[in-house]
């Protein structure tokens, strides 16, 4: 899936992050990457918004919010209309999987990087 739009939602400037490492390796694999998270900045060339953006064709949401911090985003993902949703460890959800599956949108529960790492992403 080469060059498909991915939005890290959850973003972190702290290089310990997962988050941070994700935008890191989806850049590597040539991925289109967009992020939004508390603090901007920049990680590995990609600007971190912090406000929610009206990004077009994004394929993949990649999240690194605990169900919590989730809520606050459920319209604005599935207005998106993205064809899929990954739910990192730590931030499974099953009401948000739900709703997403409702809104016709895939749900993938598992690692971004370990995806990258096994050519499954």
């Amino acid at each position: 899936m080469k060059g498909k739009k991915t939005l890290v939602l959850g973003a972190s400037l702290k290089p310990d992050r997962y988050s941070n490492l994700a935008i890191h390796r989806l850049v590597n694999y040539d991925q289109v990457v967009v992020a939004i998270g508390l603090r901007s900045g920049e990680v590995a060339g990609i600007t971190i918004h912090t406000s929610l953006m009206a990004f077009d064709d994004i394929h993949t949401v990649t999240l690194y919010l605990n169900p919590t911090r989730q809520k606050q985003y459920y319209d604005y993902i599935i207005g998106l209309s993205p064809e899929r949703v990954i739910f990192n460890p730590g931030t499974e959800n099953p009401e948000f999987y739900d709703m997403l599956q409702e809104a016709g949108i895939d749900v993938e529960v598992a690692c971004t990087l370990v995806l990258l790492s096994t050519d499954q992403y």
